[in-house]
């Protein structure tokens, strides 16, 4: 990867000129000024991977990838880079840095730049903005792509995250009119610092600062102090990127709905069965099937391992929660980008995550509104009478019903791990191709 990097990063900077130098544009004309910036931009964030050391991380791998597509559609005439341009700037906020969060702002900025209307360009904007805390601005720009949206279902996300990023913001604001200016200059200044525009991180400390000094001032009993507890509360549940750890979540960050479907928007997504002949097969150095399952963008594991190989890669593991105890299962302690718990009644999926859950063996955990995707009204809103479905066909539904990958297969699901008559159905009635092996389904 150090030679790929390096050759990259010199690409860029034979197109685009290094830091503070004007770009050489191509005989006959070159990329606009904006795509040059955007691929300096992209130099100087090569430029510290490659000081950084070796990459591990398969998120900033992809980041690559795009920027070298990006750097060959600015080299190749005629072609459109703006598209290239966009992926680039989702594939570093989709990198979880802080560093690839400013990256992304920045290709959204030239973006705008390069096309004032484009809807694509706008939520890119919002959601870096947003990813940075920046809720305010992050509206604005929400609201651009929205006046630009004309799919009403497609604009439902957003329209959540304006909601609940003004509720955020409104929650600040009634905290800010609970008291009366007071002498004590501490507590003065901390009211002062609090407002709905400062960054989240700041936010959270200032709102913190405030509830303290109030309740140390007034009393835990207060009938205002106790309102400003609750408005604090509500400030903390309304914020989807709290970097506090969550004793339940095991320090990771919780993921909803609309969390999920920008995690798997436009990916190439495979279920990989956990079978003995997959397992040996994947664990074959060279093997095609380890090959294939390489290939894909992220890759889906069910339920508890027993053949596969501890280290095989695992972007989402999702689990269903079983028997009368389920809090008592194995620990989840095999590394997952992200795990989907699913299960019911809500104490018992609470009081599974708390014991279960390994802190540091995932990066996202699946929030409530997950934990039960066939039966839940706002998702799927089955009837629970057709008997237990399978983790893997809960996580088939629950992508099908998303709409957003570019693609998902199933990998291994015959013989032991065959789904269910009924579930054997569903698939095949949205089967587009089976492959000759009889390994492999797309369903999109």
């Amino acid at each position: 990867m150090g030679q790929t990097l390096t050759g990259l990063l010199t690409s860029v900077r034979a197109i685009a000129g290094r830091p503070g130098t004007p770009a050489q544009g191509r005989p006959g004309g070159g990329p606009d000024q904006a795509l040059l910036a955007a691929l300096r931009l992209c130099g100087d964030h090569l430029s510290a991977l490659a000081a950084a050391g070796p990459l591990t991380d398969a998120r900033r791998t992809r980041l690559i990838a795009s920027i070298g597509a990006l750097t060959t559609a600015c080299s190749t005439p005629g072609t459109d880079a703006f598209d290239a341009l966009l992926r680039t700037g989702q594939e570093a906020l989709d990198s979880g840095g802080e560093a690839e969060a400013r990256l992304a702002l920045a290709l959204a900025d030239e973006a705008t730049a390069l096309r004032a209307r484009s809807k694509g360009a706008w939520r890119l904007r919002g959601n870096a903005l947003d990813a940075l805390g920046r809720g305010e601005e992050a509206i604005t720009a929400y609201e651009r792509h929205l006046a630009l949206q004309q799919n009403t279902a497609a604009s439902r996300d957003v329209e959540r995250r304006i909601a609940t990023l003004r509720a955020a913001g409104d929650r600040i604001d009634e905290a800010l009119t609970l008291f009366r200016a007071g002498a004590d200059t501490e507590v003065s200044g901390a009211a002062a610092r609090l407002s709905r525009h400062l960054p989240a991180a700041e936010a959270r400390t200032a709102f913190t600062d405030l509830v303290r000094l109030r309740t140390a001032e007034h009393g835990a009993g207060d009938p205002a102090v106790r309102r400003l507890a609750t408005l604090y509360a509500e400030h903390r549940r309304l914020s989807d990127r709290d970097p506090v750890a969550d004793p339940l979540l095991g320090g990771a960050e919780p993921i909803g709905v609309p969390g999920l479907r920008r995690l798997v928007a436009g990916r190439t997504v495979c279920l990989v069965a956990d079978t003995p002949r997959t397992a040996e097969q994947e664990q074959r150095p060279g093997s095609p099937l380890a090959a294939l399952i390489e290939g894909y963008d992220l890759v889906v594991r069910c339920d508890e391992a027993r053949h596969t190989a501890p280290a095989a890669r695992t972007d989402l593991h999702a689990c269903t929660l079983r028997g009368d105890t389920p809090w008592k299962g194995p620990r989840w302690d095999r590394r997952a980008g992200a795990r989907l718990v699913f299960g019911d009644p809500l104490p018992h999926w609470r009081l599974a995550l708390r014991s279960r859950l390994v802190p540091g063996a995932q990066d996202r955990v699946g929030d409530a509104t997950l934990r039960r995707p066939l039966h839940d009204p706002a998702l799927l809103g089955e009837e629970a009478g057709a008997g237990p479905a399978s983790t893997a066909y809960t996580v088939l539904r629950l992508l099908d019903f998303l709409g957003t990958p570019a693609r998902v297969d199933l990998i291994g699901f015959e013989g032991p791990a065959a789904l269910s008559p009924r579930e054997r159905e569903w698939v095949g009635t949205r089967t587009a191709n089976t492959d000759d092996t009889a390994v492999r389904i797309t369903l999109r």
